[in-house]
């Protein structure tokens, strides 16, 4: 695939992501120019605050996942990888985090590709549950793990193909998390472990060698 497919892939989710709360943040404004009674339009301006929220923590998001994560150099703060996490996966979506990275600043690849395991494995958590996030350094290499349990857990089979194997024909634009997480590893010379379909969690570990 060339690199233009998968730029038109990440804006494809992008869009899709966004056009939810852009979408509520339209509606909203449209319901506040044409409401009077006080009590409806402070429930507008709620509606307003939360779309515009929940689009900045989308783009904050997406920025450090599929973007370039411009000014932070060769290392990223995982501080701001954790806030990122957290804002998509906030309590709207019934998802309890759990962060368990101990350096402050790891790889840019490193962190592009837990954040895009971290999207993987939330989004699967269709009822919610608890998504537990990991990294740590091991002899220079870069260990990473996300878990994600709830009653339940649905990884689409393309996707889980897509994650482990690579993309043979077209990737679809939900599939662009997995094709780009599996091509970060394997351009690294790195692994990438997936649980079993039929487990009653969903784990997935990579390893990525010393750069």
């Amino acid at each position: 695939m060339k690199s233009v497919d998968l730029a038109s892939l990440l804006c494809s989710r992008l869009c899709h992501d966004l056009m939810s709360p852009v979408g509520a943040l339209n509606n909203g404004i449209e319901l506040l120019a044409d409401e009077t009674d006080p009590e409806m339009r402070e429930k507008c301006l709620e509606l307003l605050a939360e779309s515009a929220r929940a689009s900045a923590n989308k783009l904050k998001f997406f920025r450090l996942a599929f973007g370039a994560a411009g000014g932070f150099g060769e290392e990223v703060d995982t501080h701001e990888a954790q806030a990122a996490v957290e804002g998509l996966f906030g309590p709207e979506r019934r998802i309890e985090l759990g962060w368990a990275v101990s350096d402050d600043k790891l790889p840019k690849g490193a962190v592009k590709v837990l954040l895009n395991l971290a999207l993987l494995a939330g989004d699967a958590l269709v009822r919610g549950g608890r998504l537990d996030v990991g990294a740590e350094r091991n002899g220079g290499d870069v260990e990473l793990a996300v878990r994600a349990e709830g009653p339940r857990i649905l990884l689409d089979p393309v996707l889980r193909e897509t994650l482990a194997d690579g993309a043979v024909d077209m990737v679809e634009p939900r599939a662009a998390a997995a094709w780009l997480a599996h091509n970060l590893i394997t351009d690294a010379g790195g692994s990438i472990q997936l649980s079993d379909a039929s487990s009653g969690a969903l784990t997935i570990g990579a390893r990525l060698p010393r750069s």
